[in-house]
């Protein structure tokens, strides 16, 4: 019984899915603050803005266009899904999933 459990689990990528999720919900915090306090004001020197990066805008009439925001949300994104996919890699958890 406990065998065919863990046969559903390989098939259907389950391992997979819970690792990433988890991986993700555990160190969204930790890269919110790298991107947020360190990140985010280098760039924001580098590209200008006077406080950091999440501050730079757009300003269109009586529209303001909050770029640095989006932009510090895609950073927090692609560090996030960085560290998932090595950290997957690493503990060697992508061969755990079985082909049909």
């Amino acid at each position: 019984m406990l065998k065919g459990f863990f046969d559903f689990i390989r098939e259907q990528g389950v391992v997979g899915l819970a690792v990433g999720f988890i991986l993700g919900g555990a160190i969204s915090k930790l890269v919110a603050s790298l991107v947020k306090d360190l990140i985010n004001p280098i760039l924001g020197i580098v590209l200008g803005a006077a406080d950091d990066l999440s501050t730079m805008s757009l300003k269109v009439g009586a529209v303001e266009i909050m770029f640095g925001s989006f932009i510090s949300a895609l950073i927090d994104f692609l560090v996030i899904a960085i560290i998932v996919y090595f950290g997957v890699k690493g503990l060697g958890l992508d061969k755990l999933d079985k082909k049909k």
